[in-house]
């Protein structure tokens, strides 16, 4: 039986732009990502993005709404259960980053594209949040009640 591993993830948009994390993964190139993470033990959803993304950005954001739940099962045999959100860059704050994050970026679509042709994006889904953030359903962040 294996565990359902639960996550939150961020789409953060300014203007055409996106907010990026450029992380290492045990392959021989680094990996980008939305800020994104595992949910704590007593956080709901909402809280664990919140501080997800500013350990890894040190942008305080303001939610704007909810992709919904994305399921997304691994080449070895892993469930993660990973909740999307959209949110407006609000002011980044003088403070360090995760220090397993080498950096943040501002990419573009066409950018973010350009990385998952070369397989460098974490996980399909950091494209196909992305995509639901342009163009998909959002939902009132009330759908989650904390």
């Amino acid at each position: 039986m294996s565990l359902i591993r639960s996550t939150a993830a961020c789409v953060i948009q300014q203007g055409e732009r996106f907010l990026m994390v450029e992380e290492q993964r045990g392959g021989p190139q680094s990996v980008f990502n939305q800020p994104a993470g595992h949910i704590e033990t007593g956080e709901g959803p909402i809280t664990a993005i919140l501080r997800e993304v500013l350990e890894e950005t040190a942008w305080q954001v303001s939610l704007t709404g909810y992709l919904g739940l994305y399921v997304f099962h691994t080449g070895d045999g892993q469930t993660f259960h990973s909740h999307g959100f959209v949110a407006e860059p609000l002011h980044q704050l003088g403070r360090a980053i995760d220090p397993e994050i080498f950096a943040t970026h501002w990419l573009t679509v066409e950018q973010i594209r350009s990385l998952d042709q070369q397989s460098r994006l974490r996980s399909p889904l950091v494209l196909k949040r992305i995509e639901d953030a342009l163009g998909g359903p959002c939902y009132p962040l009330a759908v989650i009640r904390e």
